[in-house]
């Protein structure tokens, strides 16, 4: 079983350049499929540079970095399709999921049959990592016992974003370069509310800035899941771009602006400075998450190699009436993504500032709406700002609105918040849900509207 596999484009690990905007590669459209609408891709000229505004080159980096893992001695790749479309994996990891859990003996004779040791832990999940075996002789140890569950390998994630930059209420970049919150009827939305401090939102990707100053008031205690403390430092910055999305301060006068006004962060670092995880770690990120009280969970995150254990996960957070939502992906394909796919789960696809079709957006059946994604002002690491474009940054947009509807009825479940925000979309493409842009784009207004009846 040693096919190989390919996961999302990724964002450089914080090389910044304060240079004018960096040319924006697109995936060939996946072979045999229908043209999407409105085929001309958006541009805008390259807006002028500020000293607090980083350029990145992220697609590149991102191709850079999955060539590294297609060179690493221990990671494999598993094919998808004819197309290209990959997921990776660790070629001597397993994680495996027992029905009771072993005597510290039992575990002991287990790390000697696999030439190995248990790494990490979550619940009943382990994952073992060899010396010696590969994944698939792991397995046929593994499936041999009795009290094992189910044998998976330890997939890896990363980021759903692209690049396209351009620098970034009375915040100093909000009126030039925020286009994303008008688009969706942001500012009307605000009439009705604002969000709240009882309605925390969880951001599971590569950490936050914990000391950038547009985001510094809105952090509530985060957990470092790879380091297992609670210092979720983001050395990579995708993920305080992700948060600044949903919780910049606005009306401060400085940076950017938010969705939400009130709404607490817990950053969740589940990705490295590279800007990928694995399976496990994003699993024990959710699982954290839930348990400290989450009412929302954004995962910028994913490739397309379902997993038990990140299904679990995700089921879990489901039964604890979290609000789950998900990136589709950048590489323009109809393969399914996870977590995306998972129908717990509300999967978000990219719009272009004429609200055309993103061609990098992945799309297909279990696209639920778009939000905007291209050029899209946010904080970033070092106390910066810069305008980053993919799915990455389309989901955070939907994971605010759904804080705002907790916000407003803290009633609702998670289901009747997924239900108001498909309900409430304006209708793009073809009539009805369509596989480009779902159900439509993210209306706030109107969802809130819903919301509050």
């Amino acid at each position: 079983m040693k096919r190989r596999y390919r996961i999302w484009a990724a964002a450089s690990a914080v090389v910044a350049l304060l240079v004018a905007a960096a040319a924006l590669g697109r995936p060939a459209p996946e072979e045999n499929a229908p043209a999407p609408p409105r085929l001309k891709p958006f541009d805008t000229e390259d807006a002028p540079a500020h000293p607090t505004v980083v350029a990145l080159d992220s697609l590149s980096a991102g191709e850079r970095l999955k060539q590294q893992l297609n060179e690493h001695p221990h990671i494999r790749e598993i094919r998808h399709n004819r197309r290209g479309d990959r997921s990776h994996y660790f070629s001597n990891e397993i994680a495996v999921r027992f029905r009771a859990l072993p005597s510290e003996s039992r575990l002991q004779q287990m790390e000697a049959a696999i030439a190995g040791q248990l790494i990490k832990q979550v619940d009943h999940v382990f994952v073992f990592r060899s010396r010696r075996q590969t994944y698939e002789e792991m397995r046929r140890y593994f499936h041999s016992l009795p009290i094992v569950d189910y044998c998976e390998p330890n997939y890896i994630y990363m980021q759903h974003e692209l690049n396209k930059p351009v620098p970034m209420p009375n915040d100093s970049f909000y009126a030039r370069y925020q286009w994303n919150l008008p688009a969706i009827h942001t500012e009307a939305g605000w009439t009705l509310s604002r969000g709240k401090r009882n309605v925390p939102v969880a951001i599971i990707d590569s950490g936050v800035d914990l000391t950038h100053p547009d985001l510094t008031r809105r952090l509530i205690g985060g957990y470092n899941v790879l380091a297992d403390n609670r210092s979720p430092n983001d050395e990579n910055g995708h993920g305080t771009h992700v948060a600044g999305i949903i919780a910049s301060q606005p009306n401060n006068g400085e940076g950017v602006a938010g969705m939400t006004w009130f709404n607490p962060i817990m950053a969740v670092k589940a990705l490295n400075a590279d800007g990928y995880g694995t399976s496990i770690d994003v699993a024990k990120g959710i699982r954290w998450a839930v348990d400290h009280g989450a009412k929302v969970i954004n995962l910028s995150l994913g490739n397309y190699q379902p997993s038990s254990v990140l299904e679990e996960a995700i089921r879990y957070a489901d039964a604890h009436d979290v609000v789950l939502v998900a990136a589709s992906g950048n590489d323009s394909t109809s393969q399914a993504s996870f977590p995306a796919a998972y129908p717990e789960v509300i999967s978000v696809g990219a719009v272009n500032p004429d609200l055309s079709y993103a061609l990098y957006s992945n799309y297909g059946d279990y696209v639920d709406v778009v939000a905007p994604g291209t050029n899209i002002a946010s904080t970033f690491a070092g106390h910066r700002y810069a305008a980053l474009s993919g799915t990455s940054m389309a989901a955070p947009h939907v994971t605010a609105l759904a804080a705002l509807i907790r916000s407003i009825n803290p009633r609702l479940s998670n289901d009747e918040v997924r239900d108001i925000i498909l309900e409430s979309a304006d209708d793009l493409g073809e009539r009805g849900k369509d596989p480009y842009y779902g159900y439509g784009l993210i209306n706030v207004y109107r969802a809130l509207e819903l919301a509050k009846r």
